[in-house]
């Protein structure tokens, strides 16, 4: 499924523009790349990028060289014509495309995310079906400041006062932040990505955008791209955009809920409901029990940074759990109401801060998982319950690292050679935060232990 923009020509897209940011997401999402001429572009020039850029650290740094090939080859960065694009936000003309990652042999880099998400696609189409997606985004906007000591601020209103996290889905001007999202906006419809709806979330200043569902790798891009717009509006409003899981302590934090159903290629059939009588399949059922089996191993690529453990602890907010229930906020799988034709599952473990591609790529296989292994989901939770153990996720960054290192299942989802780079990375980022000494220790232990 391509973007409308498909139909114009890069010729014409890109007329005017000197130069053109190639980019390809990271393991973490972060768009990496170089920037060429167009004129080079368009003569399609061959752009090579080391392979250990895919699997860079958020700090800086590689992991050890044996996980990207000792030698530090080369791989080409191979733009997706339906997503080159004119930055409509830049002063003076820029544009971007995103790439693939493709290995010198012509085959796409198992270090890829974007890769990865193509290859698990490929499965359903296998099968004639074609999976469904949405991503909901929650973000911050805050006022820019240089000490990192320091806890974020929401910027000052038109009133002279700062958002005090009770604006929840409030419509109010007092913010000042109209000009932002008009920009925002405007910004989205010319890269042709529609938007279904924004709202002020729970948070101090924080916001959410829900995308109008499509084709899982459509989605997925359009997800990284609206981040990296996100940022760069924001700065050209002197703010900054913030999609932490937990960038403030005691409100809530930022997820990336994930709606998903299948349908048949053929007739466009929701295979999750019978059309004899409208009730849920045993696909539906199988689905669910397969992100229920899988999940928790995998946490780690929904979950991916230290600071993603922190948004668990507020569970009715952020589920930490496995459990599935019917329109129930506090499980972590999560079956909206709906009609039967529309019948989804809602994945609210993912974080904002996670790898769009990555989190998607692991609700499809894991539901696919189900499907082809007819596992059973567990009984629905409703009400008020607590999840048995057995449903829990890990509750911090080391656990989660220690449950995907050890899992046989993500190497049968997924590229080994993904899998074990992701960990090398992974590992090297905890071992650098496990290097800081937090404000917390310094408050509490130095003076009295």
């Amino acid at each position: 499924m391509s973007s409308p923009l498909s139909a114009v020509s890069l010729e014409m897209r890109l007329a005017g523009v000197p130069d053109i940011e190639c980019v390809t997401p990271d393991l973490n999402g972060i768009p990496r790349g170089k920037v060429m001429t167009v004129d080079g572009f368009l003569q399609g020039r061959r752009l090579q990028m080391a392979r250990g850029v895919l699997l860079q650290a958020v700090m800086g740094g590689y992991p050890e060289a044996r996980f990207y090939g000792n030698e530090d080859g080369d791989l080409v960065l191979r733009a997706v014509p339906e997503q080159v694009h004119v930055l409509p936000w830049a002063e003076t003309p820029r544009a971007l495309a995103i790439c693939d990652a493709v290995e010198l042999d012509g085959q796409l880099s198992g270090l890829s995310s974007r890769s990865l998400l193509q290859e698990v696609v490929e499965r359903y189409a296998a099968r004639n079906w074609q999976p469904i997606v949405a991503t909901e985004l929650e973000f911050f906007l805050f006022e820019p400041h240089a000490d990192v000591n320091q806890p974020f601020q929401p910027p000052v209103g038109l009133d002279g006062r700062r958002d005090a996290g009770n604006a929840a889905f409030s419509v109010t001007s007092n913010s000042g932040l109209r000009p932002f999202f008009e920009e925002l906006k405007a910004c989205m419809a010319a890269l042709g990505i529609p938007r279904d709806t924004f709202m002020h979330e729970m948070g101090v200043s924080q916001f959410e955008i829900n995308f109008v569902h499509g084709d899982p790798l459509l989605i997925a891009d359009q997800t990284f791209m609206f981040k990296h717009m996100l940022h760069e509006v924001a700065l050209k409003h002197g703010l900054i955009a913030v999609c932490m899981a937990k960038p403030l302590a005691r409100v809530p934090g930022c997820s990336m809920h994930i709606h998903q159903s299948v349908v048949e290629k053929a007739h466009g059939r929701n295979i999750f409901t019978d059309p004899r009588n409208d009730e849920p399949t045993f696909s539906f059922g199988h689905y669910i029990g397969g992100l229920q089996h899988c999940l928790g191993d995998m946490t780690l690529l929904m979950a991916p940074y230290i600071n993603s453990y922190q948004r668990f602890c507020h569970t009715y907010a952020s589920p930490n759990n496995l459990c599935w229930s019917h329109d129930n906020r506090s499980a972590g799988l999560r079956v909206p109401a709906s009609g039967p034709m529309d019948r989804r599952v809602e994945n609210r473990l993912p974080g904002a801060d996670a790898n769009p591609y990555l989190a998607i790529a692991v609700s499809l296989a894991a539901g696919l998982y189900g499907i082809e292994n007819e596992v059973e989901p567990t009984a629905v939770s409703q009400g008020e319950f607590d999840a048995p153990d057995e449903l829990t996720l890990p509750s911090t960054l080391q656990e989660a690292l220690q449950r995907l290192r050890r899992s046989p299942l993500a190497k049968e989802l997924f590229c080994a050679e993904f899998i074990d780079g992701y960990i090398a990375t992974k590992t090297l980022e905890l071992d650098d935060f496990m290097n800081e000494i937090t404000p917390w220790e310094r408050r509490y232990l130095g003076a009295f232990v």
